[in-house]
């Protein structure tokens, strides 16, 4: 191995010696056989029959343990039960076969009967700190020698000895280690905090836009603002606006340069409310629809039913715009809340009847003349008013701790890169 650096470009005070080079078979203890061998499908019972849990790729998400995903029990007589192979708290699981090649993480739960599957080996360390060892094996240096080593082709896969002679660079004083590790733990600790927060107001979202807008066949809301009683009204898109199509005419040739912009197809399947930035540019051309403030853009295809004519209300633009070629846009002739359509339009009875319209086999489109044939519920003026407020601010939050996280992330990965050899 090329000679390196023996000091980490960011540490903790007080620390100033060279860290050292060695192997990584020379920290850890790595343990192959405890995982069962050769399973089939009959081999597959429940917990409640007495199944052993078995962890696999799949229990490895994000660097840490989870059991939020489809877990496999395994009868007992394919459990290895001898107990110096147990899996045991401050264990880490690392992931040796398949497409998850080099994931890892560190067991920070008993549990009481657990083993792994053939793509998962166990390493346990009495020379090092655990947390530190779990956050080194996250390195460049370490995720560049998994893809080096690994052997196969789809199937990639590392070996006892590829593990083991892995190259690494460690402080010297377990005091060094000890603060790296707690440093990472409780940024991952932030990082979780954030994700739980981000992750309840999209689930809070999701149910909102289920009970603030009446169910189908329904002309009340099963929740709404105080002091509004009255029930909504019933009307038919087309009714309210006139629709006009997206780019036409054009080349590849055509699109990346140019004074004029146009909104693009993931700009309005991903955002209730336009993002002003999600433009690309085009040159000027007189004989396309230009958009307006107020207008309400819709996909035209996408891979899933579930996925097809999504909306987007745009509030906001720059210069001369237009709208991509596979959505279709609809100007409202009468005054909404532009953020109650917005997410009027996503909301679960609204895109149930745009998913029945969906027709295809490979790819799914909607017709916009069947579109506007949809009937949707419509309240006061004031309700309106409430319900998008409601919205608004609440994916403004969303956004808020989505930054956060983003941040902190970020955080993470910068000082993986500089905090270690």
């Amino acid at each position: 191995m090329q000679e390196k650096t023996k000091k980490p470009a960011l540490r903790f005070k007080g620390f100033d010696e060279d860290w050292e080079q060695c192997k990584l078979g020379e920290i850890i203890l790595l343990n192959g056989r405890i995982g069962f061998r050769g399973y089939t499908e009959k081999d597959i019972i429940s917990k409640e029959e007495g199944g052993i849990l078995a962890f696999s790729p799949t229990n490895i998400v994000d660097n840490k343990l989870t059991m939020n995903c489809k877990n496999t029990y395994i009868t007992r007589f394919k459990y290895d039960e001898s107990p110096e192979i147990k899996i045991h708290n401050g264990d880490i699981l690392f992931v040796k076969t398949g497409s998850t090649l080099g994931k890892s993480a560190l067991v920070t739960g008993l549990f009481e009967d657990a083993t792994l599957n053939p793509q998962v080996v166990v390493m346990r360390t009495n020379k090092t700190d655990a947390t530190f060892l779990a956050v080194l094996l996250l390195t460049d240096n370490v995720m560049a020698q998994v893809n080096s080593a690994k052997i196969g082709g789809a199937v990639p896969t590392l070996t006892e000895t590829n593990i083991k002679d892995f190259d690494i660079i460690v402080p010297k004083m377990d005091s060094e280690k000890a603060q790296i590790g707690l440093y990472f733990s409780n940024l991952d600790n932030l990082i979780t905090l954030h994700q739980r927060k981000y992750t309840k107001l999209v689930n809070i979202k999701k149910s909102m836009l289920e009970k603030m807008f009446p169910k189908n066949g329904e002309d009340v809301p099963e929740i709404r603002f105080a002091g509004f009683t009255d029930p909504w009204e019933q009307r038919k898109l087309g009714n309210i606006g006139q629709t006009y199509t997206g780019l036409s005419g054009k080349t590849k040739e055509d699109f990346g340069h140019g004074d004029a912009s146009f909104i693009t197809y993931m700009n309005v399947f991903s955002n209730p409310v336009a993002n002003p930035n999600m433009i690309e540019p085009i040159e000027i051309d007189q004989k396309q629809n230009e958009v307006k403030v107020g207008d309400v853009f819709f996909t035209t295809s996408s891979e899933t039913p579930e996925e097809v004519g999504m909306t987007s209300v745009l509030l906001k633009k720059y210069g001369k715009t237009y709208l991509n070629s596979f959505c279709f846009g609809f100007r409202p002739t009468e005054k909404f809340d532009n953020y109650f359509l917005a997410y009027m339009l996503r909301s679960h009875s609204v895109r149930e009847k745009i998913t029945l319209l969906a027709q295809g086999i490979s790819r799914y489109n909607i017709s916009k003349n069947k579109v506007m044939e949809i009937t949707i519920s419509v309240p006061t003026p004031e309700e309106q008013k409430c319900v998008g407020e409601y919205f608004r601010l609440l994916d403004t939050l969303i956004t808020l701790h989505q930054r956060k996280l983003e941040k902190l992330q970020h955080i993470k990965k910068a000082c993986l890169e500089k905090m270690f050899v």
